[in-house]
């Protein structure tokens, strides 16, 4: 037989943000809790709302499994004395098992006791087990109240706790568990009884609250594109707006408000933001343009909707008007005339201002886009915005909604009349601003982005500011990956040594020992960024460490580890030992990789420098145009006349310039495959 198991906990509202990760705690520790406990169950799930945090367990077994097990106990020449008694050792271990000394059996040269423990009521181990997951959770910040020495999120107000129909008794923070639990705040009657587990969902929506947050969910989107139907429209549905917006209700209603018409002249983000944002409103659209329309989410019913409507109508229309007032204000000035303010603004401490900044990003993108070969128009572009990225931070707008960073400028450049081109890459070069956003779409755009972000690496670690642990107070790591993608996702061959050096001579560091630091410090910091890429790409552990020699050309990293990742899933073996065995003596050798070939004296010893001589021209011919591909099938073509010179002579020749000779054609054959990776690095199946 088996029940369902419910524990309800309930508290004052929860920030929304830390929901669902205490949803899936709670699951987890439920899940390892029971296995601990050898109770059976069919499913765990938790479900959620603000006020409360309730896990359900189906088909929990009503006892525990039994539990037979052989524990060791000391060695048999210690267990019994010599007319092959038990010795004090093997009773008092019998003793400590609960078993006979006589049933104690002999085996591996120890005794063993089998021991046999029966499984016990479930109802009788669930109120410490529950204790346990509710003082288990841990949150990111706890809270004390009135005089105990607890914490928690927030205070607890009641605690269900439910085995089928019977109660489980537990205390925590002097709340008792019962049966009894609390209804929305204003629609309910207020406390309310369940019956059992199995009716904990159905009693909570007779008291206004859909505690499952899937069903919840689901009713906010359909009611959100309801709603904007009937008013023409088609809201623009944010996933974290959402999830935010979920865990702020337990009965949700969907309501439309307006907004003054003369608001859409501003910017469409300049409405969005302040209503998205700040007051968690969707934004409704027609035809991709803004319609003077939002949809909130309200913890209520359908009654008095137009009393709330007009509240939050009266709140937008307030941020509204701010925006307005900035954007007006702003206005006043074109955006080149608001970048001089930049001179006071600090960048980092020790670092000059973000003016002083602006000017490195438009050196550091004339390098780039003479690096890229790019075109005169893209080159004259990428200083232009550049020079122009930064102005709109000292913006009002942007002051007063700082997620509007870049946005604004663009939006200002336009208006400004500078080009497109121009325009796009001041927003873009934030790009991505977070986890999954896009990459810049244009030339000019990634161009001024990877100016930013490199000097922005190159200008923290200057200071010792590196990564470490969680820490990351500049989104450095973001940054970095965006770096990766970004060069990947453009096909840029550009060396990240170059990038570095040129940051550091326009940040003034002349050292040569800071110089060269940086440039590790900078390569490490990449390297593990650009690992993770390849290892999302499904590229291979060992092939990943195998082109990881040197990673200067990052997207020419990738190519070249896409390469060999489908070469070795290929029947490659025998090529990949006849590699390393010819770098194992390479590599080992003080010997030069200089060689005469007047000397050689075996054939094999010029089947292999002709050989090499043909894949080193067939390889360099694919490398140049990045056919890793060609280049490996190349190289692999030397790979019987490697095992044949190994077969034909001895390379340690008694003879000093025979042995210098042969050691040399090694180590030429070995620096050719080592351009493309290490093949030592490589696990054969």
């Amino acid at each position: 037989m088996s029940k369902t198991l419910l524990l309800e906990i309930g508290t004052e509202e929860v920030p929304a943000h830390v929901m669902p990760g205490i949803l899936a705690q709670l699951k987890e520790n439920a899940e390892k809790a029971f296995s601990d406990l050898r109770i059976e169950y069919k499913s765990v799930r938790t479900v959620g709302t603000p006020r409360r945090t309730a896990l359900l367990v189906e088909g929990l077994a009503e006892r525990q499994a039994d539990l037979s097990k052989e524990n060791r106990g000391p060695a048999v020449n210690i267990a019994f004395d010599a007319e092959g008694n038990p010795s004090k050792a093997a009773q008092g271990f019998a003793r400590g098992q609960g078993v006979d000394p006589k049933d104690l059996v002999t085996k591996d040269g120890y005794v063993y006791a089998m021991v046999h423990e029966v499984g016990g009521n479930t109802a009788d181990l669930l109120g410490e087990a529950l204790t346990g997951l509710i003082n288990g959770l841990n949150f990111p910040n706890n809270m004390h109240w009135a005089d105990l020495d607890y914490k928690f999120i927030r205070p607890l107000r009641w605690i269900v706790a439910l085995y089928g129909s019977d109660v489980i008794d537990l205390e925590v923070a002097n709340v008792k568990s019962g049966n009894v639990s609390r209804g929305h705040r204003f629609l309910s009657q207020g406390d309310f009884t369940i019956s059992s587990a199995d009716e904990y969902e159905k009693a909570c929506e007779e008291q206004f609250v859909i505690v499952d947050q899937q069903k919840r969910c689901e009713m906010i989107r359909q009611q959100i594109a309801e709603v904007a139907a009937a008013n023409g429209g088609k809201a623009e549905v944010n996933e974290e707006l959402l999830e935010e917006v979920l865990y702020l209700v337990e009965y949700p209603t969907a309501l439309c408000g307006k907004f003054d018409e003369k608001y859409l002249k501003l910017p469409a983000e300049a409405v969005i933001t302040p209503m998205r944002d700040h007051q968690r409103y969707f934004p409704v659209l027609k035809d991709g343009q803004l319609l003077p329309l939002f949809i909130t989410i309200r913890n209520g019913g359908k009654e008095h909707l137009e009393v709330v409507q007009h509240g939050n109508e009266r709140v937008l229309r307030a941020r509204l008007e701010d925006a307005q007032f900035f954007f007006d204000e702003d206005r006043k000035k074109s955006l080149e005339q608001h970048g001089d303010k930049l001179k006071t603004v600090v960048f980092q401490e020790g670092l000059g201002s973000i003016y002083d900044k602006a000017q490195r990003l438009v050196a550091l993108s004339e390098y780039i886009a003479d690096e890229l070969k790019v075109s005169a128009e893209d080159k004259e572009n990428a200083m232009r915005a550049a020079k122009l990225a930064k102005a709109d931070l000292v913006t009002g707008m942007v002051c007063e909604f700082t997620e509007l960073q870049g946005i604004m400028g663009r939006e200002y450049a336009k208006l400004d009349g500078e080009k497109a081109a121009v325009a796009q890459a001041i927003d873009e070069h934030y790009m991505p601003r977070f986890a999954g956003d896009a990459q810049p779409a244009s030339a000019v755009g990634r161009i001024v982005s990877l100016a930013d972000k490199i000097d922005n690496l190159v200008a923290t670690f200057s200071r010792g500011l590196i990564p470490t642990g969680s820490q990351d107070p500049f989104g450095l790591r973001r940054q970095a990956l965006g770096v990766v993608n970004m060069l990947g996702e453009a096909k840029y061959h550009v060396s990240l040594s170059g990038l570095v050096a040129k940051a550091m001579e326009l940040l003034k560091i002349t050292d040569a020992k800071a110089q060269e630091k940086m440039q590790a410090d900078v390569a490490d910091f990449m390297k593990l960024r650009l690992k993770n890429v390849l290892s999302d790409a499904d590229i291979r552990y060992d092939v990943v460490d195998a082109v990881f020699a040197d990673i200067d050309d990052i997207y020419g990293v990738m190519l070249r580890a896409e390469a060999v990742n489908e070469a070795v899933k290929q029947d490659m073996d025998k090529t990949v030992q006849a590699f390393v065995r010819a770098g194992n003596i390479a590599r080992k050798a003080e010997d030069s990789a200089k060689i005469d070939v007047s000397i050689f004296a075996e054939q094999v010893e010029k089947d292999l420098y002709a050989a090499y001589q043909t894949a080193q021209a067939e390889a360099e011919k694919a490398e140049a145009a990045c056919d890793y591909a060609g280049a490996i099938a190349a190289l692999a073509a030397m790979s019987p006349a490697i095992d044949a010179f190994f077969d034909g002579v001895m390379v340690m020749d008694k003879d000093a310039a025979v042995k210098a000779n042969r050691v040399g054609l090694l180590k030429l054959v070995d620096a050719e495959i080592a351009k493309i990776a290490d093949f030592s690095k490589i696990v054969l199946a």
